[in-house]
C-alpha cells in the first residue's frame, strides 16, 4: 500500500489520476481500496489540498522517472519519518486504517 500525488487534468477525477501518475513517475499499476480524508495546508509559500488513497501494489517495476530514490516500509516505520505539515493528517488517518 502506498500514497501518491499528482495534479488532476480538466476532466479527469481523483481516482483517474492517481492511477495515470503512479504509471508516469513509478511505472506501476495499483489498485485503489479506499479513498482516504481530502487534506488542505496552507504554507507562507502555497496552498496544497493532498487527495490520499489507500492502494494495493498490482503489476510493474518500479522505475523512476520523476524521483531520485524509493524504498519499501513497514508500517510502524512511518512514524519515524519526518513528514512535511501537510502529510502529518494524511499519515495519521493511513495508520488507524485497517487492511
Amino acid at each position: 500500500m502506498g500514497v501518491s500525488r499528482g495534479k488532476i487534468e480538466t476532466g479527469e477525477t481523483a481516482e483517474s489520476c492517481l492511477l495515470r501518475e503512479l504509471k508516469e513517475e513509478l511505472n506501476i499499476e495499483v489498485e485503489i481500496v479506499k479513498k482516504l480524508t481530502p487534506s488542505e495546508y496552507h504554507y507562507d509559500f502555497a496552498s496544497i489540498r493532498l487527495i490520499p488513497f489507500v492502494v494495493n501494489y498490482v503489476s510493474g517495476e518500479i522505475f523512476l522517472s520523476e524521483h531520485k530514490a524509493f524504498r519499501w516500509l513497514e508500517r510502524d516505520e512511518l512514524t519515524a519519518l519526518d513528514w512535511a505539515p501537510a502529510d502529518v493528517a494524511v499519515v495519521e488517518e493511513f495508520l488507524r486504517f485497517t487492511c
